[in-house]
């Protein structure tokens, strides 16, 4: 096996650093069209970081057309050089990345709901049982549409009653759909049959805990929700 010694890094962004230190060795011929990279166990290691930048470093690499992964077998790289009509900064230059978004759902989305248990009305319920409905038909069908993720979430925060909340998911729906990277790790976990259907059941939780204004368990059953979307992104 190559022994690269990577630099640790320490930065907010530690993904780009990530990113151009391995893009960096691949370019100077450490790596040679069809080597395996190290595991993202080992890189953990070498980097002295947790999985999540690595995984977004990965990803934007094999965004790129540098790499590519086999299921259960690793990573290898594919070409020494941004494949063409690539667009790098697109990928690494926006200012939010993935874990930027998770962090911020896991932390205001328990609040959210909390609110929505609370206040929302027999009209608000009707609505959010109509999208989950939606998102169980599709579920049926083997399929996951983001939209219907989406208007469940918007739901409810609108069934929060409180403005703010509602321009904060607003704000995080339109980042997500924005940000490249960010549908790349999701159409990679949540639309494979084993996430999908998880997925669904952990919506159908949050509806019936809003419609028994259940504000205890609302906030434990998106706590865990969001703790579960971190994992299926970053730990699997």
């Amino acid at each position: 096996m190559i022994i690269i010694n990577f630099n640790t890094v320490s930065s907010k962004k530690l993904y780009i650093q990530i990113y151009d230190q391995i893009l960096s060795e691949i370019q100077a011929g450490s790596f040679k069209v069809g080597d395996k990279l190290p595991s993202e166990r080992e890189l953990c290691a070498q980097f002295g970081v947790s999985r999540a930048p690595i995984r977004q470093a990965l990803s934007a690499l094999e965004m790129n057309g540098v790499i590519y992964s086999r299921q259960g077998e690793g990573v290898y790289v594919k070409n020494t050089q941004i494949t063409a009509g690539q667009s790098e900064a697109s990928i690494l230059l926006q200012s939010i990345s993935p874990e930027d978004i998770v962090e911020a759902r896991m932390s205001i989305e328990p609040i959210i709901i909390k609110f929505a248990a609370m206040r929302a009305t027999e009209e608000d319920i009707q609505q959010l049982k109509k999208t989950i409905e939606k998102m169980e038909q599709e579920t049926k069908q083997g399929i996951y549409v983001p939209e219907t993720d989406e208007e469940l979430h918007s739901g409810i925060a609108k069934a929060s009653h409180n403005d703010l909340f509602i321009t904060f998911m607003s704000a995080i729906s339109s980042t997500m759909k924005q940000q490249e990277m960010w549908k790349f790790l999701r159409d990679r976990t949540v639309t494979r049959p084993d996430y999908r259907d998880t997925n669904f059941k952990e919506h159908k939780l949050l509806i019936e805990a809003i419609e028994k204004h259940d504000e205890k368990e609302a906030v434990e059953k998106m706590t865990m929700h969001m703790q579960n979307l971190y994992d299926r992104y970053w730990k699997d």
